[in-house]
């Protein structure tokens, strides 16, 4: 049974990350098509589209009772997009140029934002109060952020789109999407499965595995961003997935299903790596005009760091 479990989850997982890198070349081309800005592209777009796997895994979680491997996913998945997958585009790219006063005002809002599901669970519940919490500060971000017209300027037109190919990209997204639907259903059924049989919370298994299986869509795009010489739509993606997880997705869990922490511990590492993870990113984006190769590659030693302490420490 175990090895069935196994093979079910490592074939959703691949399903997951496949069916989400579908979405995002579907929705690129639509963007060419529609003329939409890079903001847009990279923030609206791309960010909410490569957290629809979090966001599956999170609602298939809570209607399963185990809001925990949400919580544990969505942290998971923050260390690693602010880490991995910064340092990996950064080094791709030989540098990412930040000079825009909006992006360093919006990298501390992506700091503050990554840790506000953890102060709010301090008292041991992620209630449906919290939830409301999390889903307001989302609205009045966005809220914002369409009131910002110069993140609109730049339109995402590198080549032309025809209409053939857009209506397919239609249908390639709406296919994509439903496979993200049933894998990230499996990989619940299977990671409660692991976490029963290995006698390890559930958290651990969000936040080592799933976690890094849902953060692969937001890396890839990272890294093609970077070798496309794209440095706004790098952070525009990163920080979005970051602000969309922490506070729409884990809002939409926390309504459905409020999450109960009666031991700390398993979250400890990850906490601990989150908020070095969160502060470090806010300090290179500050420092200097750019976030150079040495500070990817501390940030990569960060992701590397949690990896071993995690596996270590269970």
């Amino acid at each position: 049974m175990i090895l069935l479990n196994i093979i079910i989850f490592i074939a959703s997982c691949l399903v997951l990350v496949r069916a989400g890198t579908w979405v995002i070349q579907a929705l690129s081309r639509i963007a060419l098509y529609l003329r939409w800005s890079e903001f847009v592209v990279a923030f609206i777009l791309m960010a909410f589209v490569s957290s629809l796997p979090e966001l599956f895994i999170g609602i298939s979680s809570a209607l399963h009772g185990a809001p925990q491997i949400s919580l544990g996913n969505i942290i998971g998945a923050n260390v690693i997009n602010l880490t991995l997958a910064v340092g990996l585009s950064v080094i791709f790219l030989g540098g990412l140029p930040v000079e825009r006063k909006i992006v360093r005002r919006d990298s501390l809002y992506t700091a503050f934002v990554a840790l506000l599901p953890l102060i709010l669970i301090l008292d041991g519940r992620l209630s449906r109060i919290d939830g409301i919490i999390l889903l307001l500060f989302f609205t009045v971000y966005l809220s914002w952020l369409f009131v910002q017209k110069d993140r609109f300027s730049r339109t995402f037109n590198s080549k032309t789109v025809g209409f053939n190919r857009f209506l397919k990209d239609i249908f390639v997204f709406l296919i994509s999407v439903g496979l993200l639907l049933v894998s990230a259903e499996l990989v619940i059924n299977s990671a409660i499965s692991f976490a029963e049989v290995l006698q390890v919370p559930p958290i651990f298994i969000g936040i080592l595995i799933i976690g890094a299986g849902t953060a692969l869509p937001e890396t890839y795009f990272a890294v093609r961003a970077a070798l496309k010489h794209k440095p706004e739509m790098i952070l525009g993606n990163l920080m979005g997935a970051v602000i969309i997880t922490s506070l729409f997705v884990l809002g939409i869990v926390a309504l459905i299903s409020p999450i109960e922490i009666t031991n700390f511990s398993p979250y400890f590492i990850a906490r601990i790596f989150l908020f070095l993870a969160a502060i470090f990113f806010f300090v290179f984006i500050h420092t200097g005009e750019k976030i150079s190769r040495k500070e990817a590659v501390f940030l990569l030693f960060i992701y590397i760091v949690f990896v071993a302490v995690e596996i270590l420490v269970q």
